[in-house]
C-alpha cells in the first residue's frame, strides 16, 4: 500500500495520469503521548510529527501538490515566498523532479532554512523586508514573468495538499475522529486545509463528528486571535507589525484569513495566543514528554494545549491531537535559548564527578 499523501489521490485535485514527485510525503507518525497527557491531567493526547517530512516540515504536503499542478500547466518556473519552511519544501520537491524554481525569502529567515534552499539548487532571493513584502514581490514577479505561483492564500490547491494531514489523523485513529486538533497558525493555510479535509471526511461519511480546531498564535503575531476574539470579519482585518521567535507563523496580515477564521468558527474551536517564552518552554517539554523535537512554530501548538488546559477549555476525557509542524533542527538557536548550555569539563574524572553531583545523577 502507498503510505504517502498519494494514497488519497482520488480526493486530490490532480489529473489521473499526472506523475508525482518521488519523495515520500505524508503518513507521518502519530504518537500516543501518555506522559504529556498525565502531566496536564488529560487521558488521551497524540502528537503528529510532521517534522519527519522530506524537508522536515508540514509544508511538503502543499508543495507536492504545487509541483504536480505547476507541471500540469507546463510551468517553466515555480515560485513562492516563505519565511523558510514552504520554501524548503518547494525547493526539495522541485529538486526531486529537476523543476527550476525561485524562492523569495525575508532577509531575517534563519540561516539553516536558507542553507537548505541553496543546497537543493533553488534560485534564492533575499528580500530586505518582512514576509508580507516577500509575498507581494513574489506575486508581482509571477505576473511579470509568467511563473507558477505557489503562494499560500493565493494558490487554492495548497489547502488541498494540507488537508491530507487531517485525513491521516482520522485514518490513523481508526476513523474515530479526535475531539480537538491543536495547530499553530500564521498565514492560516494549514488550519484551513485541516478544516477542508475534515469536511471532506464528514461528507463521505468516514467520520461521524467534526473535531474542534484550536488555532494557536504567537502573541506578537496574533491577528487572527484578535479578529476571532472581537468578532471581526476576515476582510475587515488590518495589518499588524508581527514579531515572534516562531518565524514560521509570523504574518502581518494572514493571507488565508477567510479560511482560517471559518475553520475555528465553524467547528466550535478557539484561537489561543501564547508568548514567545511559552513557545520556547514548550520545545523541551514536548521533546522530553514524547521525544518529538519541534521548531518554535511546531512547539507552539503544544504551548496552546497547555494554556487551553489552564484556562479550562479542555475536558480531561477529550481525545486531543497536537500537530507539530516543523523539526527543531531548523532553528537550533531558539532551542538553545530554551535549554541553556551543556556542562564543560577537563579531561579529568574529578570534573565528571562534579557534574554528576551538580546534575544529581
Amino acid at each position: 500500500r502507498d503510505y504517502t499523501i498519494w494514497r488519497y489521490r482520488p480526493l486530490l485535485p490532480i489529473e489521473p495520469d499526472s506523475p508525482v514527485p518521488p519523495l515520500a510525503v505524508g503518513w507521518t507518525p502519530l504518537y500516543r503521548a501518555d506522559r504529556l497527557a498525565a502531566g496536564l491531567g488529560l487521558r488521551h493526547v497524540w502528537v503528529k510529527d510532521d517534522g519527519r517530512q522530506p524537508s522536515a516540515s508540514f509544508k511538503d504536503r502543499a508543495s507536492a501538490i504545487a509541483v504536480v499542478k505547476g507541471r500540469e500547466r507546463k510551468a517553466r518556473i515555480i515560485a513562492t515566498a516563505s519565511t523558510g519552511n514552504a520554501a524548503a519544501a518547494l525547493s526539495a520537491l522541485c529538486a526531486s523532479v529537476e523543476q527550476p524554481n525561485v524562492i523569495f525569502v525575508p532577509e531575517s529567515a534563519p540561516p539553516a532554512k536558507i542553507a537548505q534552499l541553496l543546497v537543493y539548487g533553488s534560485t534564492v532571493i533575499l528580500v530586505r523586508g518582512t514576509y508580507d513584502d516577500a509575498f507581494a514581490l513574489c506575486g508581482q514577479a509571477c505576473k511579470e514573468f509568467g511563473w507558477y505561483n505557489r503562494n499560500t492564500g493565493y494558490n487554492p490547491y495548497m489547502s488541498e495538499g494540507k488537508k491530507t494531514a487531517s485525513l491521516e489523523i482520522c485514518e490513523q485513529l481508526g476513523w474515530d475522529a479526535p475531539d480537538r486538533i491543536f495547530v499553530s497558525v500564521g498565514d492560516g493555510c494549514i488550519i484551513g486545509g485541516l478544516h477542508k479535509g475534515l469536511k471532506d471526511l464528514m461528507a463521505l461519511g468516514w467520520i461521524r463528528r467534526m473535531p474542534k480546531l484550536m488555532g494557536v498564535q504567537a502573541a506578537g503575531s496574533a491577528a487572527l486571535y484578535d479578529a476571532w476574539k472581537s468578532g471581526t470579519a476576515a476582510m475587515e482585518m488590518k495589518p499588524i507589525e508581527a514579531h515572534t521567535v516562531a518565524d514560521s507563523i509570523s504574518a502581518d496580515l494572514p493571507a488565508d484569513r477567510i479560511k482560517a477564521l471559518a475553520a475555528v468558527r465553524e467547528t466550535g474551536g478557539a484561537y489561543i495566543k501564547v508568548t514567545d517564552e511559552e513557545i520556547l518552554a514548550a520545545i523541551p517539554a514536548l521533546a522530553r514528554g514524547c521525544g518529538v523535537f519541534a521548531e518554535p512554530a511546531g512547539a507552539a501548538s503544544y504551548a496552546g494545549l497547555v494554556k487551553a488546559v489552564a484556562e479550562g477549555l479542555v475536558d480531561p476525557g477529550e481525545r486531543i491531537v497536537v500537530l507539530a509542524t516543523g523539526n527543531g533542527l531548523k532553528d537550533i538557536a531558539s532551542a538553545r535559548k530554551a535549554v541553556g548550555e551543556p556542562f564543560v569539563v577537563d579531561k579529568d574524572l574529578a570534573d565528571v564527578r562534579r557534574v554528576v553531583g551538580q546534575a544529581k545523577l
